[in-house]
């Protein structure tokens, strides 16, 4: 099955707010915190190896990687790869650079349809993962929790993980959360979820209703 994803490639890097492309096509911000193998999902998602540059010393990237998918001279959207959180090492001038560079992208970016937040499945919604929810909130735009590397958990422990995640959310949607939060179990070793999460992120690019018109006729 060919897959919008898979049509991606690098498009540009910003560090500031000022220098955000002055794109008008969808885009589709992953988040997470260090080591909770966001790098490593979006290679898979989009069925390439280094796409995405997962550094070897965490909390490292400061900036916001924009790659667009679809044709290359007319791309339908962009997913944009957040800077990840919640590395203790990180000086405290980079934490608040970052936390206000994402704090503000979340809310203000117009372009942004939807946010794929990954949690680690043995640790999901820890409180920075909350202050993403809550920064992302005021939008009213939807999130997809990926818990990944769920390979590393019991089949019981999966359920219990994705159980447990759905009802926190359950939790903001009772508080008034506007936009649609759903989750699912992920892993890039064993390819769990791949089809999922794409019929999600695609969605978000290229609404349902839309589909229909941008396929090829068949011959």
């Amino acid at each position: 099955m060919a897959f919008l994803l898979h049509q991606a490639r690098f498009f540009t890097t910003v560090n500031h707010l000022r220098d955000l492309p002055a794109t008008a096509r969808p885009e589709v911000a992953f988040a997470g915190r260090s080591n909770a193998g966001k790098s490593t999902a979006i290679n898979l998602l989009c069925n390439q190896k280094r796409l995405a540059f997962a550094s070897k010393t965490p909390g490292r990237t400061q900036h916001i990687n924009y790659f667009s998918v679809g044709p290359e001279d007319e791309p339908s959207g962009y997913l944009v790869d957040l800077p990840g959180y919640g590395y203790a090492e990180v000086p405290e001038a980079a934490k608040q650079h970052w936390q206000q560079l994402l704090a503000a992208y979340l809310q203000t970016r117009a372009q942004l349809t939807g946010l794929v937040l990954m949690m680690d499945a043995r640790r999901p919604l820890t409180d920075l993962d909350r202050r993403m929810i809550e920064w992302f909130e005021p939008s009213g735009k939807p999130i997809h929790a990926l818990l990944t590397k769920c390979d590393k958990l019991t089949r019981q422990e999966c359920v219990l993980a994705l159980r447990n995640t759905n009802k926190a959310l359950d939790e903001y949607r009772n508080q008034g959360y506007a936009g649609k939060l759903s989750a699912q179990l992920f892993s890039a070793l064993k390819r769990v979820g791949l089809d999922e999460a794409h019929a999600v992120i695609e969605s978000w690019i290229i609404p349902q209703a839309n589909l229909g018109e941008t396929e090829a006729p068949a011959s």
